[in-house]
């Protein structure tokens, strides 16, 4: 078996023996890969070739542009420690080193002449030692700069290339492409190939990422080729006064001269987790004391009990059922250590597993179905597989584990402080934001419109001094019980300070989640134990929800906080 990013012949058609295919329509919408922008109508319209017998003087519109475009690519990226790389095809290696040579002495970015890396290709895109007239040692030095490209140590910003470097490309910083050339069928190169050198993404996570496409009109034409396959290429504004086509930076606004960031910083304790699990206790599980409403035991006939059945994910329908041979016999042993090992791999318990088991077959032989059954019957193991045997047992035993094991210290102290002007950068998904005038930073990106509007709320409070997002990045977090009995992170939503000096932590919610009670009794226990390891600053709390929000709205905080009660 092999995996390609091109299972297709150059007429499209896909490859026979493919077992499965994933379009890049599917890669780019699941944010997979980056998404390409192209020009839009106005801005390309601006990009003329010029009737001209040099190479440079025809293109230099487009030249022009795509370093434009990676400049600001290069601003925007280099705040998050990334180095943008500009990506140029031509059509043949004497334009190829005219192009480098332009770079070069055009613009200050790419004096230094290891800053733009030349590579030559044969016409299957693999490095071309006849072209580039190097020894081995030379061409493996070639093809290390290349792969090293997106690391700092790397002087290199820009690539310039024949074809596209079919050979050992890993690079994932190419954030603007520019195309020089015309493609043709009979070149054995197909849209995604091109796309491809710029698709790999810079960051993890689920933000959109952008790679700019600018090139000729038989290039864009050619590229452009691709949305028979689904895939919708979207269209920006490019060129100087344009916003760069990066995901969204969120910093510390510590260019803004109107921001006192001294003024709008918050000061957030650290204290010491207060739930814990207490492993030892493990042994003293007794499945016969655990409740249990009994699951029916089913009589399957022969057939069914070789039946294995296919379910949908997202409804539990029975797709289809597939009978077994007979040939393999089943054994009860494997059931019951799957089960054990998923609770413990749900609960992230990392020893215990031979208490476990023994616990789990303990219950499953006389709790489970109401009555004792035999483990070793072919029918108890068909009945073992019906999903609600299966979600009792693992439901079962993680909340009799949660119960024995999950313990409050019953104090806290601080250890640390959180201030809001430490984060470093980061990047978020394209989504709406404000541009706050009373926090540190510089964009206060809302996961609802229910976060925006009260952001916007804050900004209007005459007794708010500043506030914040609880970005991640902040990492301000507390550890709680869920309804379930487990230990989870909580991650309040903002953090207000006002001007009679309390710092207020801010839960909002739009509609009823199962744990909303227990976060809240977790806040709360955490503003006491703050307010009672220190007494410079008194840390309270409040629960919005938006119902409440839309109809009573508030004309200041502290109305908010006499008006909003609940968990209090």
């Amino acid at each position: 078996m092999d995996t390609t990013a091109t299972p297709k012949h150059n007429n499209g058609a896909i490859f026979v023996q493919t077992v499965a295919d994933y379009p890049l329509v599917e890669a780019i919408r699941q944010n997979v890969v980056k998404h390409p922008v192209l020009p839009d109508a106005p801005s390309q319209a601006k990009l003329v070739e010029r009737q001209s017998a040099k190479f440079i003087e025809k293109y230099v519109d487009y030249i022009d542009l795509g370093v434009v475009e990676w400049r600001k690519a290069f601003a925007e990226h280099e705040k998050m420690g990334k180095k943008a790389v500009l990506f140029v095809m031509t059509d043949d290696t004497r334009n190829c080193d005219d192009v480098a040579d332009y770079l070069r002495a055009t613009y200050p970015e790419f004096a230094d002449e290891q800053s733009v890396l030349v590579i030559h290709t044969k016409n299957n895109g693999e490095i071309s030692e006849a072209a580039t007239g190097k020894a081995k040692e030379e061409l493996e030095k070639l093809r290390g700069q290349a792969n090293r490209i997106d690391r700092a140590d790397s002087p290199c910003k820009a690539i310039v290339s024949v074809l596209m470097l079919k050979e050992g490309w890993d690079v994932k910083n190419v954030t603007t492409i520019v195309g020089l050339r015309a493609y043709a069928a009979k070149s054995n190169i197909l849209p995604e190939q091109t796309l491809g050198r710029g698709l790999r993404r810079m960051y993890p996570g689920d933000v959109e990422e952008y790679v700019s496409v600018i090139g000729t009109e038989a290039f864009m034409a050619f590229v452009e080729s691709i949305q028979t396959e689904g895939v919708e290429l979207e269209r920006k504004a490019m060129g100087e006064g344009t916003g760069a086509k990066t995901p969204l930076v969120v910093e510390v606004d510590r260019d803004n001269p109107k921001k006192d960031l001294e003024a709008l910083d918050i000061e957030i304790p650290v204290l010491s987790p207060r739930m814990f699990r207490e492993y030892k206790n493990l042994a003293d599980l007794n499945p016969e004391n655990m409740a249990v409403a009994p699951v029916s035991y089913r009589q399957f006939s022969a057939e069914e009990q070789r039946e294995i059945v296919f379910r949908d994910i997202t409804t539990g329908d029975v797709t289809h059922t597939t009978v077994l041979d007979g040939a393999g016999v089943a054994d009860y042993r494997s059931v019951i250590a799957w089960f054990a090992r998923t609770v413990m791999k749900e609960l992230h318990l990392f020893s215990g597993f031979d208490v476990l088991y023994g616990k789990v077959k303990a219950f499953v032989r006389n709790r489970l179905f109401g009555r004792e059954v035999d483990l070793e019957s072919p029918n108890t193991l068909r009945n073992l597989s019906e999903p609600a045997a299966t979600k009792k047992v693992i439901d079962t035993f993680k909340q009799a584990v949660n119960a024995l094991t999950v313990r409050d210290r019953g104090d806290a102290e601080i250890r640390d402080t959180i201030r809001l002007r430490q984060p470093r950068p980061f990047v978020a998904r394209e989504q709406g934001y404000l541009l706050p005038k009373k926090s540190v930073f510089n964009r206060l990106i809302g996961d609802s419109a229910l976060e925006l509007d009260f952001a916007a709320f804050l900004e209007d409070c005459p007794d708010v001094v500043s506030f914040a997002k609880n970005y991640l990045a902040v990492h301000f977090k507390l550890d709680y019980i869920t309804a379930a009995g487990d230990i989870a992170n909580y991650y309040p939503d903002f953090l207000v300070k006002l001007n009679d000096g309390r710092v207020v932590i801010v839960e909002t919610k739009g509609r009823e989640e199962l744990d909303v009670p227990q976060k809240m009794m977790r806040l709360a226990q955490w503003c006491a134990d703050v307010n009672q390891a220190q007494k410079q600053v008194v840390y309270d709390y409040v629960f919005v929800d938006e119902a409440g929000f839309r109809k009573y709205r508030p004309d200041s905080f502290e109305a908010l906080m006499a008006g909003f009660r609940q968990y209090r």
